[in-house]
């Protein structure tokens, strides 16, 4: 049986989509900073670049982002806009034309949120219950999806949580072959690789899973797969294969075929932030503290940390209210100059 699977925890919710004991889907959602996919707004033309396709845009809270259009702009005039693409990869939002309210504000205003994470999974898997174990958070629901909602303890066992958890590793097991991520800002590469002797089946073997993997961690852009133990002259031959592991990716990836070094390259459409990217920020660590702090029942009510973690802080007012009102008691926040980036004491 399909489920949906709601942990909440102050300033973030861990979804999973579960059909018994395998995992189809994963999603992060942050309510005090959501990552704007499909929010619509009315924007100010800062500069035309019809030479890139588009043009820089401002937006209501100052951030700013890149309108593709074929229209020609003027600079300093309103249009509409959806977001098409999150801020990701150290890259700004990336937005499209969309029809102008009926009433156009004098600046730029956010008119309307795009659907959350929870409400894409639940639109992808329509019959599916929604467990969720914070009443906070099922009230933000919309109205349509109450029907849906089952209020549980604990939305996740320790097997889910274990692997939810081992998608934010570098590395995952592929049965025979084990796959190793390396994300950087132009593309992401997966090296293959195993102890064994690796040929031609034992890759195709692996596709399925690593296609599964892709899609849970939610690589996107261009990816570079180095297949283990299949000559050069031979790897292109497994690019069907490959093709047919991801026919059922719901972004719809396009296997480009070997490199003339050997390396599968395939690109998937960009949309919102990868799982490596959600964990790895500031946000993601601090937010990971707060629920650390929760789950051990630390009892300490001042947070030392460094510059980037406390920003991240109190850029989520949700998280830290949240977070006060599950413990009953407020946290103090100190910046200690001196800290790495990541660490943090309780006292």
């Amino acid at each position: 049986m399909t489920e949906i699977r709601a942990a909440c925890s102050p300033g973030e919710v861990r979804i999973a989509v579960t059909d018994h004991d395998t995992l189809l889907d994963v999603a992060l959602w942050r309510p005090g900073c959501p990552d704007g996919l499909e929010d619509w707004h009315v924007v100010r033309v800062q500069k035309a670049a019809p030479a890139l396709g588009g043009a820089f845009v401002l937006l209501e809270d100052g951030q700013s982002g890149f309108l593709s259009t074929r229209d020609a702009l003027i600079e300093g005039a309103l249009t509409a806009a959806r977001v098409s693409r999150s801020a990701q990869n150290g890259k700004g939002l990336r937005l499209r034309r969309a029809d102008m309210p009926a009433e156009p504000p004098s600046a730029p205003k956010l008119l309307e949120r795009g659907p959350t994470p929870l409400d894409e999974l639940a639109n992808r898997y329509p019959d599916a219950p929604i467990f969720v174990d914070d009443a906070g958070i099922a009230a933000k629901l919309p109205v349509r999806l109450r029907p849906r909602l089952q209020r549980c303890q604990q939305a996740f066992d320790g097997a889910l949580e274990a692997d939810f958890d081992n998608l934010g590793s570098s590395e995952a097991d592929l049965g025979l072959l084990t796959a190793s991520f390396f994300p950087t800002p132009a593309l992401i590469a997966i090296d293959l690789d195993s102890t064994g002797a690796p040929d031609f089946k034992g890759n195709v073997a692996a596709f399925p899973e690593l296609a599964r993997q892709i899609r849970l961690r939610n690589l996107s852009g261009t990816i570079l797969v180095d297949p283990a133990g299949v000559k050069t002259r031979k790897r292109a031959a497994l690019a069907p294969f490959f093709r047919e592991a991801l026919s059922g990716d719901p972004l719809k990836p396009e296997v480009l075929g070997a490199t003339p070094s050997g390396l599968l390259e395939l690109t998937r459409p960009r949309r919102r932030p990868p799982l490596h990217e959600l964990l790895s920020s500031p946000q993601g660590q601090a937010l990971s503290i707060l629920r650390t702090i929760l789950r051990e029942e630390r009892t300490g009510q001042t947070l030392t940390t460094s510059i980037s973690l406390i920003k991240a802080l109190e850029s989520d007012p949700v998280a830290l209210a949240e977070f006060i009102s599950r413990r009953a008691r407020t946290l103090n926040l100190v910046l200690d100059p001196n800290a790495p980036p990541a660490s943090w004491s309780l006292s």
